[in-house]
């Protein structure tokens, strides 16, 4: 007599799993079943954390990284059932960290689809090759609620730099290049500290750094050399030679001129939304460089992006906050278009997270430290990234900035970014050194590292670090240099707050003031 099969176990769907192919991409061969396939689960937290929880922390009551894993980290208990459903398909635990909330899992695709409910296959498009997925990632049902997010099963590129290359050589004129002092020193800078006793994490997706470049330009500029460290992500390493290292170049140089006391260091992680959250949980939870700033210069539009992967980057940036980290983020090269081709405006993320403080860009001219004309930047095929977010609703602190609709369809009224703006035409960009060779940059990717090494400085000042700052920015306008003229497509600048260069650009002495408080 046959043995009656017996029903399968119930499963759950990750909520935001769904994954579309790219456009054009067309599915071909299974993965392999015995490749080995990574996977980053990341759990709930202990305690809830919210966005009234981080919006009322008081500056300097920020929680040290054990207080913080203590209190908000992933349960015993919970680590313990991903454990249980690793043993279950047989899969390797490659790693267990509470204070990220994360278990990161390995094993072949066959097992791995088995365990995730998912069939992983090669996608092919015109830019390469990819391993992905179609529809929803499940789990049994009796995990499902201690898991938020599952990310590695699709390791398409996530993010593009928000770099912009000017000319190899221009003539020194009102209007650039600058050097980043220069910059610093028309934004009014504080003076007071250089950062030290500070870190600022930046995260790289890509690229590398050659030591000779940092010493060339830091010599030439007369600024004493930074302690720079590299910190590998997901197998990834500082690795120059590729694309991405006029981006790296560009972020260092300009932490390392305006912050030269503040140590910087560099996580490097692989180009896809795995490794993307993986380098900021990393930087946020590093008890050994404690950054206490995050500088971020890659994105990609909302539309980009799966929506677990958003809501666990968000969820990471509110951790961070609660540590006292405070993260700035480009807005993006490419206007209320931000590059996509459906005739849509769209908002960059990550800067569209309500806890990050999206970064925009303006055409700077000034003369010995003084600022004669700041615009939106919207010239030579580049524009400041902005415009209003499809997945984030308008945030406490913005209530009472005047955010518009939408320009889509529906009108929506949603997050709106940027926050804050600096120089980034790359007409009037910045002098920096890489390959042996001074060249010019700008793109908003400049404008992340330059705030992020403004905040270094003051926490310094200050004696203890700003985390969350939005609400006192938003507090604070008058700390800032209003940019009213210009637009980025979709969007025109105006007295207040805009969906171009946000706030404005800094009056970095009345910043200060601003977060003192």
């Amino acid at each position: 007599m046959s043995t009656p099969s017996q029903p399968a176990a119930a499963r759950s769907a990750i909520t935001g799993s769904e994954r579309s192919p790219l456009a054009g991409a067309s599915a071909g061969a299974p993965v392999d079943a015995a490749q080995d396939v990574s996977v980053s689960v990341y759990l709930r937290p202990a305690q809830p954390i919210t966005p009234e929880l981080v919006a009322g922390q008081p500056r300097g009551s920020a929680l040290s990284r054990e207080e913080f894993a203590a209190t908000y980290g992933a349960t015993a208990q919970d680590i313990a059932k991903v454990v249980a459903l690793a043993e279950q398909y047989g899969l390797r635990v490659v790693e267990q960290d509470p204070a990220r909330r994360v278990v990161v899992l390995c094993g072949g695709a066959d097992a791995i689809n088995q365990a995730f409910g998912v069939s992983l296959v090669t996608f092919e498009h015109a830019g390469g090759s990819y391993r992905g997925y179609d529809g929803p990632i499940t789990v049994p049902a009796d995990v499902a609620d201690v898991i938020t997010g599952v990310h590695g099963l699709d390791d398409r590129p996530q993010a593009q730099t928000r770099l912009r290359v000017g000319l190899a050589a221009q003539p020194r004129a009102d209007g650039g290049p600058y050097t980043p002092v220069e910059v610093a020193k028309a934004y009014d800078f504080p003076t007071a500290s250089d950062g030290a006793g500070e870190c600022v994490a930046l995260v790289e997706l890509g690229g590398g750094y050659v030591a000779s470049d940092l010493s060339t330009f830091f010599s030439d500029n007369g600024i004493p050399e930074p302690t720079i460290v590299a910190v590998g992500v997901d197998g990834a390493t500082n690795t120059p030679g590729g694309q991405a290292d006029g981006e790296v170049a560009l972020d260092i140089e300009i932490v390392g001129s305006v912050a030269p006391g503040a140590r910087i260091a560099v996580y490097f992680a692989p180009n896809t939304d795995q490794g993307f959250i993986d380098a900021v949980t990393t930087a946020a939870n590093d008890a050994t460089n404690k950054p206490s700033v995050i500088s971020i210069s890659w994105g990609d539009s909302e539309a980009a992006w799966a929506a677990q992967s958003m809501q666990t980057m968000d969820q990471a940036f509110q951790a961070a906050a609660l540590m006292g980290v405070t993260v700035f983020v480009a807005s993006g090269d490419s206007g209320a278009s931000d590059g996509a081709t459906d005739g849509l405006s769209h908002a960059d993320f990550p800067a569209s997270s309500p806890h990050a403080v999206g970064c925009g860009g303006t055409t700077l001219a000034e003369t010995g430290g003084k600022i004669t004309s700041e615009v939106v930047w919207n010239a030579g095929g580049g524009a400041s990234g902005g415009g209003i977010s499809d997945v984030f609703d308008v945030p406490s602190y913005q209530t009472a900035a005047g955010v518009p609709p939408s320009a889509n369809p529906g009108a929506r009224v949603g997050r709106g970014v940027p926050d804050v703006a600096g120089d980034a035409d790359p007409a009037t960009g910045y002098e920096i050194v890489l390959g042996g060779q001074t060249q010019t940059f700008g793109g908003t990717s400049a404008v992340a590292p330059l705030w992020s090494g403004l905040m270094a400085r003051i926490n310094a000042d200050l004696g203890a670090p700003g985390g969350f700052i939005h609400p006192l920015l938003y507090a604070n306008p008058n700390a800032f240099h209003d940019i009213t003229t210009g637009n980025n497509g979709a969007y025109a600048a105006g007295p207040g707050w805009d969906a171009c260069t946000g706030l404005g650009s800094p009056d970095g002495e009345l910043i200060e003031r601003a977060l003192h408080r």
